[in-house]
């Protein structure tokens, strides 16, 4: 039941000196099995009945102490979710106390309405933060280095007499007894990296990549000049969905950067020209969504003026491919951008309403939002076939148009216009390309799903590009990904005949694809066309297992097993992504990202590091639409101190997996449980790894 009034009494009551205590708020941390932690008492001010607590990112319960001898006095009414600037009806004797899921770390305002039994929680704006938040680590059983020389016997890969080298710190030493024994670096965390002396770094392999994946454009603008194509706009607020400008030639003035992480591929968000202007963000249209991300292509066959030029991208693989960088190219076959006012306006898309044109400049009136623009469009006119995408080339809810269906193939995938892969009819161009002056299609009559491929394979017959990234894999027909790769395969050939000097060597077109939340398995997918699958299952434990590094040694081995025992078989997996979540925003912890560093890079496999991870990026505004925090701006001014040291030590991991295929490629042996060590061996190529245990804290 409500209770009302009687809260006012007990403030009333606490005003005029009465033996009963001012409510407090009680919180408490949630640990992952469900269980209460750090369990605080915070009084309310007694004037304003608001107290403020800084909490990280992550779950708590609370409830009001109001003095009443029951678990929870003022608590959560059944089934009741919290929800930020909204006001929570408080109950008495409460069975249950709210859960609340932090997701921007912050100081929270709790304000109490005393006259309402009600209480509303606010995130105060960020100058009234504190300045660091981090969520202690769970406790967990995991061997203590103290800083001592470690003795491992490697009497099972070195040689009596062969002299080894530690990788991360320098040092040599000499196999003696089938042992040796080696001071691992302090910064290393009890790491020892254990190479042959006269180790040779390896050729490039598929077998043994790292990818580094960048959303361009929050990577690093290196020309401001190209930042408002389109007329294009900020919003002046927190700038969740706009253009921040990062670009071409920012990944190209970072190529050195890249290259001392040990990364041999770069994957970026698509660079091809994108619908030029917004939609809403959020499902309340907070902000202004431009496809900043690249995932809403207008015409394939440009780049994105806010991306850079032709003359930025020849020199971007010229450059990578000097370093021995591959580029890979994200390919999306499965649905086009969405219809914005701009592209309307630019195109002469006869859909608008009244005069009244929707184009970036446009501002939500008083009582309107970002998504208000769409009152100023008619979505049953005929027009849309006339003029825009047609009906030949995409399903949509126009009319005249193909209804897109439930399942994965034809489904609107959130509600982008989906295109007719499955067709065989033959079709010119859309009438929206047919009036674009600039545009590289070619207007042949082939089936819808051709075109697609003649656009997506003309980056790599006229650039270079070494590999795709395929987004939205289970959502296109598997025989056209084979199609593609087959394209594909034949285009680079033919860049490479026509230059051999940027061409790095002989390596076959290689492509990866996106099947949304698929575990590493060997499946259909292998047989038509992909080299390897995005591994989704790692993220998920990846929290667990950086805490200790001996505890990887089941995933170790079942990877090992799974991938290196097939040549036609392999997987690329993260800890981070745009399209999840970061592993550096649960904890805000720089202990656990150097900690998780090893386990994943040494992963056997591919494995994909997302711009940031090895700097401790945390997530970015995203208003209610969490993905978007994913997306923050790379954190280039915070790499000092703490984060430079972090950035070193995965640094010195990165670059040992690029000298030895044996860790991607190779078979993997347990040597000792403690300290905890491990082989991988590929023909000559033999590497040691040593985990002494987490440095000891003081």
């Amino acid at each position: 039941m409500r209770r009302f009034s009687s809260l006012a009494t007990l403030v009333a009551l606490s005003w005029f000196g009465t033996v009963f205590a001012a409510p407090t708020l009680v919180v408490s941390d949630v640990n992952d099995d469900g269980s209460d932690a750090n369990i605080r008492n915070l009084p309310f001010d007694s004037s304003s009945l608001t107290v403020d607590a800084a909490l990280a990112k992550g779950s708590y319960r609370f409830y009001i102490n109001s003095g009443e001898q029951c678990p929870f006095p003022l608590g959560a009414e059944p089934d009741q979710s919290v929800r930020f600037n909204k006001a929570l009806p408080l109950a008495a004797c409460a069975d249950q106390p709210f859960e609340l899921k932090v997701r921007v770390a912050g100081d929270i305002r709790f304000t109490l309405n005393a006259d309402q039994d009600e209480i509303t929680l606010k995130l105060l704006p960020k100058q009234t933060q504190a300045q660091t938040f981090s969520r202690p680590l769970p406790a967990t059983q995991c061997q203590v280095w103290n800083g001592e020389p470690v003795t491992v016997d490697v009497s099972s890969v070195f040689n009596n007499g062969e002299t080894v080298r530690d990788y991360y710190s320098g040092h040599l030493a000499l196999v003696e007894q089938g042992k040796v024994t080696l001071q691992p670096a302090p910064e290393s965390n009890g790491l020892l990296l254990l190479e042959a002396a006269n180790h040779q770094p390896s050729d490039f392999s598929w077998d043994n990549l790292t990818v580094y994946f960048i959303m361009t454009d929050r990577f690093y603008n290196g020309d401001p000049s190209n930042d408002h194509a389109f007329g294009r706009r900020k919003d002046s607020k927190d700038e969740i969905g706009t253009f921040h400008g990062g670009d071409i030639k920012g990944i190209t003035a970072k190529l050195d950067y890249i290259k001392e992480l040990g990364a041999n591929a770069i994957w970026m968000t698509p660079l091809v020209e994108q619908v030029h202007g917004f939609v809403g963000g959020g499902s309340k249209g907070e902000f202004p969504f431009y496809s900043y991300h690249g995932y809403w292509a207008l015409d394939y066959t440009k780049l994105d003026p806010n991306f850079g030029t032709d003359e930025d991208l020849r020199e971007l693989v010229r450059e990578a491919h000097k370093r021995g960088i591959r580029l890979v190219w994200d390919t999306v076959i499965n649905h086009a951008g969405y219809a914005t006012g701009q592209d309307l306006v630019d195109y002469n898309v006869d859909v608008f309403k009244s005069d009244r044109l929707i184009d970036n400049s446009w501002q939500p009136a008083a009582g309107e939002n970002w998504h208000s623009f769409h009152d100023a469009i008619d979505y049953n006119s005929q027009n849309w076939n006339r003029d825009w995408w047609s009906a030949d080339w995409i399903r949509g809810t126009f009319p005249s148009y193909t209804q897109p269906g439930a399942d994965d193939i034809t489904m609107a995938l959130a509600g982008l216009p989906d295109y007719k892969t499955e067709s065989t009819v033959k079709v010119g161009l859309p009438p929206i390309l047919k009036a674009k002056a600039d545009t590289n299609a070619q207007d042949t009559e082939q089936a819808v799903v051709q075109h697609l491929i003649d656009w997506q394979t003309r980056w790599i017959r006229d650039f270079g590009i070494d590999g795709f990234r395929s987004d939205t894999a289970k959502h296109v027909e598997l025989e056209h990904w084979d199609t593609l790769k087959t394209a594909a395969t034949e285009a680079l050939a033919e860049w490479k005949a026509k230059n051999p000097n940027p061409a790095l060597d002989d390596e076959p077109f290689w492509m990866v694809g996106e099947v949304f939340d698929h575990p590493l398995f060997k499946d259909y997918y292998y047989d038509y066309g992909f080299d390897s699958l995005i591994n989704f299952e790692f993220q998920d434990k990846a929290h667990e297992l950086g805490l200790c590094m001996s505890d990887m040694e089941e995933t170790f081995a079942s990877y090992a097993a799974d991938i290196n025992s097939d040549n036609e078989f392999n997987g690329l997996t993260y800890i981070s992504s745009h399209d999840t979540t970061l592993f550096y925003a649960k904890y805000q912890n720089l202990t656990l990202q150097k900690r998780i560093a090893a386990p994943f890079l040494l992963l056997p496999g591919g494995v994909q590091i997302y711009y940031g991870d090895e700097t401790g990026r945390d997530l970015g505004p995203y208003g209610d639409d969490f993905h978007q925090g994913t997306r923050s701006d790379m954190n280039w001014n915070d790499i000092k101190q703490d984060r430079a040291d972090l950035l070193r030590h995965w640094q010195k991991i990165g670059q040992f997996r690029a000298r030895h295929n044996a860790v991607g490629a190779g078979q993997h042996a347990k040597m000792s449980d403690s300290p905890y060590a491990f082989s991988r061996v590929l023909n000559t190529d033999r590497v040691v790894v040593v985990f002494a245990g987490n440095k000891e804290t003081k």
